[in-house]
């Protein structure tokens, strides 16, 4: 046998040998911890799990799982910590989590400094001298701030023009309200774009004024998104591989190993796309195109496939539909008037929606048509009706089976209203969290008692029969996963208040929204949110049993480890 046979014999042996050996190698067992299967009714704890090649390969007793992962393996000790499901996040705005960790935070404590107007004055004159304050003014030419909320301002209200004139009177500066429904501008944007006494409000939206009648620099909902989608749109590839490195970061760092992009531009479908074909994603992203923005051809893409399969960890879900604002900023739409209306309106102020309900009712058709899973905003009671009505309507025209339509924070529900849900079993994807940020808010301005006490009514659609999520909405709050179950279990205000005792859930059905039930939202039961064999190896280390600790402990557990399909992508 001459030599160049040998060599090739000898690389052929080690190529089969590093073969046979790769599933073994590649084979990971968990064991000495709280493992929760999120499986059943009840909690289900396991000895060991064994992961292999990105999948789960067994569950349950150590001395079985050490026999499954064969003779080569690795050990994972977790020393008495909890291994979960990874979360799913049921809503919220990838893009924008990586845009608003690149401004300036204007969040109130414990999130951010933004507890008066002069630490908003601060905080953005800090930012504009930092180097991502810098860098974002010469890619969007504004200075950016995010976060502010007038509801925990000293003052009690939006900052005006002239506040933000005390940054600069000679560049533009914008501000986005906590709930992203609203913002401000100072003097110099005002006069650069042209609005004053004469500009007339835009449909869908408002230029709050002063008494004699010019603008004061608050922007509400189509007024505020006119100006900031313009500028959002002047991002290049450099700036937008920035948002998406940090919003990777901050969901993997939460336990989120699914994220949602959930009311894309189509230039956000487009930032999506380019980071999947750069192999940019190690959780996976699903997006959701706004159907008003008109989505034929997105929905032609190769990464939308009705098996709601991935191409390099990101695919399109289906669309998202807005109906009304936000109950925090006033903008949602109610059925009843607002207990406190705010600043220039009649005292039978309800807020309002945004489009008619015959545009309300040939979105959802189209939805329903081309058998796409809808995500519908609708904060207030009047616009679920309206939703609810076109959902009817649609479905008596086009009869969608397993549709999965959501309902997307459902913040005043009512409870007539959920026989309704039942009826055309939806999925409520509610926001407790509003409990925490806002409760005392919505007791003492927005809702008054007994509304304030029944927001996401997370018990009474849960025994309806309903399969409820709960979410974070980020940016609006972090995607702080224990901060969202706790508020989703103990719904603690501020001030210390239980807001709607009778709508506190267990611990482990406040866990089931954030795994199994919204791995149902996503039409992907079968391959995440439980330790079963078969479904992926996304996993979530915490430093403490949710189940076993007093749950008025939950905020403070730690996230330690995130691994999905059997690789660490995030460790404390």
């Amino acid at each position: 046998m001459n030599q160049l046979k040998l060599t090739c014999l000898f690389l052929c042996l080690i190529l089969f040998n590093t073969t046979k050996n790769f599933g073994q190698q590649n084979t990971t067992v968990y064991f000495n911890g709280d493992i929760i299967t999120m499986e059943g009714k009840n909690p289900i704890y396991a000895d060991a799990v064994v992961a292999k090649s990105g999948k789960i390969i067994y569950v349950g007793k150590k001395s079985v799982a050490m026999k499954k992962a064969g003779a080569k393996h690795k050990m994972v000790n977790l020393q008495g910590k909890t291994l979960l499901p990874a979360f799913l996040d049921a809503h919220s705005h990838f893009i924008n989590v990586g845009f608003t960790a690149s401004v300036a935070n204007l969040l109130p404590p414990p999130d951010g400094p933004g507890a008066d107007y002069n630490s908003i004055i601060n905080a953005l004159n800090l930012y504009k001298n930092s180097s991502d304050g810098k860098t974002m003014f010469k890619k969007f030419s504004w200075i950016i701030g995010n976060g502010y909320d007038d509801s925990q301002l000293k003052e009690g209200d939006h900052p005006k023009a002239a506040d933000l004139d005390k940054v600069s009177t000679s560049e533009p500066v914008i501000i986005i309200h906590q709930s992203g429904h609203l913002g401000v501008i100072n003097s110099y944007a005002m006069k650069m774009l042209n609005i004053n006494k004469d500009t007339k409000d835009p449909e869908g939206g408002k230029y709050r004024r002063n008494p004699d009648g010019t603008p004061n620099g608050v922007l509400e909902e189509a007024a505020c998104f006119g100006i900031l989608f313009p500028i959002l749109g002047k991002g290049d590839a450099e700036v937008n591989n920035m948002f998406v490195d940090k919003a990777l970061v901050e969901y993997a760092k939460n336990g989120y190993l699914t994220a949602q992009e959930g009311r894309a531009t189509i230039q956000q479908m487009s930032q999506l796309a380019d980071a999947s074909k750069k192999n940019k994603f190690f959780i996976d992203v699903v997006s959701y195109p706004d159907i008003a923005l008109g989505v034929a051809e997105t929905m032609k893409s190769p990464y939308y496939n009705a098996m709601h399969q991935y191409k390099n960890r990101y695919r399109i879900g289906g669309v998202k539909l807005t109906l009304d604002g936000s109950p925090q900023g006033k903008t949602a739409w109610l059925s009843h008037p607002y207990h406190i209306p705010p600043q220039g309106e009649n005292e039978d102020y309800t807020g309002h929606g945004v489009m008619t309900d015959q545009q309300a009712n040939d979105y959802v058709a189209l939805a329903f048509k081309n058998k796409w899973q809808l995500l519908c905003h609708t904060n207030g009671d009047a616009a679920i009706d309206q939703y609810i009505r076109a959902i009817d309507l649609a479905q008596k025209s086009y009869n969608y089976p397993d549709h999965r339509t959501v309902l997307i924070h459902g913040q005043t529900l009512r409870k007539d209203q959920i026989p309704d849900l039942v009826r055309q079993q939806l999925i409520p994807s509610l926001f407790p969290m509003h409990t925490f940020y806002w409760g005392d808010w919505h007791l003492n301005s927005v809702l008054g008692d007994p509304r304030a006490s029944y927001i996401s009514p997370m018990r009474d659609v849960l025994d309806a029969g309903l399969i409820p999520t709960s979410h974070h909405d980020a940016p609006v709050t972090f995607p702080n996963s224990m901060r969202v179950l706790d508020a989703t279990v103990n719904r603690i205000t501020r001030s210390g208040k239980i807001l709607g005792p009778d709508q506190r859930v267990s611990v482990y059905e406040g866990l089931k929204t954030l795994t199994e039930w919204a791995a149902y939202q996503y039409f992907e039961e079968k391959s995440k949110g439980t330790l079963t064999p078969g479904k992926l190896a996304d996993f979530v280390i915490l430093d403490k049993n949710p189940l076993k600790i007093n749950s008025l402990e939950i905020n403070k557990i730690k996230i330690v480890e995130s691994i999905k399909e059997g690789k660490t992508v995030w460790k404390r």
